[in-house]
Formats: structure tokens, sequence, C-alpha cells
């Protein structure tokens, strides 16, 4: 695939110009090689994106819904007609497969289209009256809104907060991973050529203690919605109750996967591999904790551990490939960490734990997708997130067991139950404490379902179109019908 990468320069309020902050690299982790070198933004570009957002936000947020929804659904089109150099810039970024970038990209389309929707849709209420008057329930713009997005799926989480924000007519300052500047940069480009006007985005890599910290704690920033570790959501979030700020939290994970005995076997391990293994093991809803009932344990483990030595671990333009590179040579060495960690618990290897032999990957940031056994819920690998390939095996007894262990986490994001008895999993369900539990199936998403997470996985949710709302403030609006002055008012 012959494509190059674009100049150095980010974009501030609208405006492509030379950062004036610490460069950036961005490496290509499957091949252990520099991308490009961008200079970052800095404090001054942060003022300058927050005051041209400042200048532009009145007009755009006095806007008809529909003619925002029109540039909304010119960004979709924009985006679904370069599917393919998005994905392009976004696998040499992150070093995820073509397949998946192929796939985020798409889904970053339909998340422009479903929000352009929702804002032609979407009505205010006039409420039922108990006097003389008309009452309503009206919903406006918050004004500039941060986004702060992760490395691990930029495209995607990109999407899920700027066309929201920009569709309830906000303008948006989002802050990239520094890992991950490039493929931010090519939605602003397009942005721009769908006809968003100049000041309602900027893209502003750097560094969270620089960039991060000055638009959480700007005084013209009404909103922040994060993603990406717990910690600096902890911090994120005293940063707000500073300001009396609402903020959306998407943090962390440790789900669990459960497999009761009489669940399809081919379909749970299929589940389970995907679950786990697919973006390399990176992801927030990663289903990391697998517990299986005794009575199928070691069958089923056995199976299980077959099917991922089957994996095809290779290069992310290979078509064949499903286990790709990690996003850096840094986080691989964090995974290896776990995984001894795991070793001096007391847990097996069953396998995985190490990096692969081909010499063909000796230069990049591969780790073999990994299975352990031989600890219990209460082992640090298992109340962690790793954020990568490993998988920890456990057995359960019953329903009231899986239910305890399941729960026994700080996390609360998600969960995947595996049962042909559909009481047992509507039951489990209901149970287990996480924001989106998959019954038979594993990291199925709709833009149209609220997804977010519980306890150390964060607060408030993305997507639906209740998303919309989240990017506005409500106001109540009464007018008398009476015509008569208040009777409390009385004077000679």
């Amino acid at each position: 695939m012959e494509q190059t990468f674009r100049d150095n320069r980010i974009f501030v309020g609208g405006i492509w110009q030379a950062g004036r902050g610490a460069p950036i690299t961005s490496h290509f982790a499957a091949e252990g090689c520099v991308n490009t070198v961008i200079n970052g933004a800095s404090a001054q570009d942060v003022d300058l994106a927050i005051a041209r957002a400042r200048d532009a936000q009145p007009s755009w947020g006095a806007l008809k819904p529909h003619d925002r929804a029109t540039v909304l659904y010119r960004i979709s089109e924009r985006i679904a007609a370069n599917i393919e150099r998005i994905a392009w810039v976004q696998s040499r970024d992150t070093s995820k497969t073509l397949t998946e970038t192929r796939a985020l990209a798409a889904s970053a389309a339909a998340t422009f289209r479903y929000f352009a929707a929702v804002a032609e849709t979407s009505d205010d209420l006039l409420t039922v009256p108990r006097g003389d008057y008309i009452t309503a329930s009206v919903h406006e713009p918050l004004g500039l809104v941060a986004a702060i997005t992760p490395w691990n799926s930029p495209i995607a989480s990109d999407a899920q907060k700027i066309a929201p924000a920009l569709a309830a007519g906000n303008a948006v300052l989002l802050k990239p991973a520094s890992w991950s500047p490039l493929v931010c940069l090519e939605l602003a480009l397009i942005a721009e050529e769908a006809g968003l006007p100049k000041g309602l985005l900027s893209v502003l890599p750097g560094s969270g203690r620089e960039v991060g910290n000055l638009l959480v704690e700007h005084r013209d920033i009404a909103k922040v919605s994060f993603t990406g570790g717990t910690a600096t959501g902890r911090r994120l979030a005293h940063a707000a109750a500073e300001k009396l700020m609402p903020v959306s939290l998407e943090l962390g994970g440790k789900s669990p996967t459960i497999v009761f005995e009489d669940c399809d076997i081919d379909l749970a391990i299929a589940g389970i591999l995907f679950g786990i293994f697919s973006s390399s093991g990176q992801s927030c809803i990663a289903g990391s904790r697998l517990f299986v009932q005794r009575s199928i344990f070691d069958t089923f483990t056995e199976r299980l551990v077959a099917a991922t030595q089957a994996l095809v671990v290779g290069h992310p333009f290979d078509a064949a490939t499903q286990v790709s590179s990690l996003v850096h040579l840094d986080h691989r060495e964090s995974v290896e960490r776990y995984v001894a960690m795991a070793r001096d618990e007391g847990g097996n290897i069953l396998c995985g734990g190490a990096q692969p032999k081909d010499t063909a990957q000796k230069d990049g940031a591969y780790y073999l997708p990994t299975i352990i056994g031989g600890l219990d819920n209460s082992a640090r690998t298992c109340r962690e997130e790793i954020f990568g390939p490993v998988l920890v095996v456990m057995p359960f007894e019953d329903e009231a067991d899986v239910i305890a262990q399941g729960n026994d986490n700080d996390y609360g994001l998600a969960c995947g139950i595996w049962s042909t008895d559909h009481r047992r999993c509507q039951r489990v369900a209901r149970a287990i404490r996480a924001g989106t539990v998959w019954i038979n199936t594993y990291k199925q998403f709709s833009i149209s379902t609220p997804f977010g997470g519980d306890g150390d996985s964060g607060m408030g949710r993305e997507k639906g179109r209740a998303g919309l709302r989240a990017y506005q403030r409500q106001k109540s609006i009464y007018e008398d019908m009476s015509g008569q002055p208040h009777p409390w008012a009385r004077w000679p």
C-alpha cells in the first residue's frame, strides 16, 4: 500500500500550523521503526485554540440542529470515502491490523452519521403546566468541550466524543495520545474539507501533564470527556470537581468472562479468543478473567489453549494476521512484567508467555497470546489491568460462586456469559456489576446503545440518543398565560 505521511503541522482552531511544543515521535512498533516526528502543542497553542473556539462556537451553537447535522453528514461521507487512507495511518500509528483499522474507520463514519440524525430528530419538551403558564425544558450547548482520547482505538474514540459534542452545538479541543497522534490529524483534515467552520475543532497532540492539564483546568472549558487509565481519570475528576465542571470518564477494566457447563463450546471459545486476543489484548473491555465451571474446566481449558496456539501472530498488513504487534516496546515490557508477576504468584503459563521466535518479528513489539492457570481471583494478575494479550483462567462451582468472584474487583466495565440457559444468562447479567454484558457473544457494539462503566471503570455514558444530551445543559422556561399580577405583590 503506497502511502506517505503528511507534514508535521497540527490543527489549532481550524488552522494548520507548526506546533510550538515538544516533538512527538510516532513509531511503527510492528517493524521497530519511526513513522514521523511532529511538534506537539504548547501552552500558547492551547490558549490560541481556546480563543478561536470561543469566537467560533456561538454562531455554530445558534444554528438549527439540522444545519449542524448537514456538516456532520458530510464528515461521515468523507470518512467513508477515505477508509483506506485512515486505516493505513492508524495501522502505522498503533500497529493494529488493517482489518481492524478499516472497521474502526467505518465505525467513525457511522458515529458521525448517527449523531447527525440524532441532532435532527431530538425534541425539546413542553412539560405539563401546574398553573396558568407554559413550561418547557430546552437543551443548549455547553460551549467548549475538551476530549482526551487513548492510543488503542483513536479514530473510533475520537468520533464518539467529537460527533455528539459538535452535534450538540459545541466546539471541541481534542488531545490525542502521544503514541497515536497521526490518525487524529487525518480526521481534522476530513472535517475541514467537509466544511466544518474554523475554530470548532482543534487537534492538540502533547503530554497529559502539559496539554491535558491546561485543557482540564482552563476556565473556558465547560466539560471534559476522557477515555484512558483509572489513575489519570481520578486526577481529572478531582480537577473537574474544583471547577464544578461535568466530566465523562471511560476508564479501565478487568472484565470477567463466564462459561457455564451447558455452553456451546465452539461458540464460547471463538468469543473468548476474540474478546481477549483481538487488538492484541489492548482493549479496556478485554475479557481478561475467564471463569469456567469446574465440571468442564479441564476439557474446556485444553481446547482453548490449543485454539490460542493456532492464532496467527504476524504483521498488521498481512491479511491472515489475527494478533499483531503491541503499540510500543515500552508497553510490551509492561506486559512482560505482569506475566513475570503471575509466575511469582504461582501461576502456570499454559501457552505464550514470551516473545515470538519468528525472526521476521524480532524488531517489533510482538508478544504471544498468553493463558495463565493456577491463580485465584485474589492474585494481582487477576485484579490489575494488563492491557495486553494475557488471559487468566479459573474454575468456579456454581452461579452464586461465579457472581461473587466476578464482582470481586474494583472495575465494572464489561462481562461475557456463555450458556444455553437463557433464564440463567439473564439472572447473571443483572447480578454482575458491569456497564455492558454480552450473552453468547463478546465485543459487539452499536452506536445507538449507551456504553460506560462503574467503579474504577468510570462514570457517565457515551453513545445512544442520550449521548447528545451529555454535551448540553438543560434549561427550564416558564411563560405566564394569566396576564394577572402576582397576588403576593399587593400595594394600596
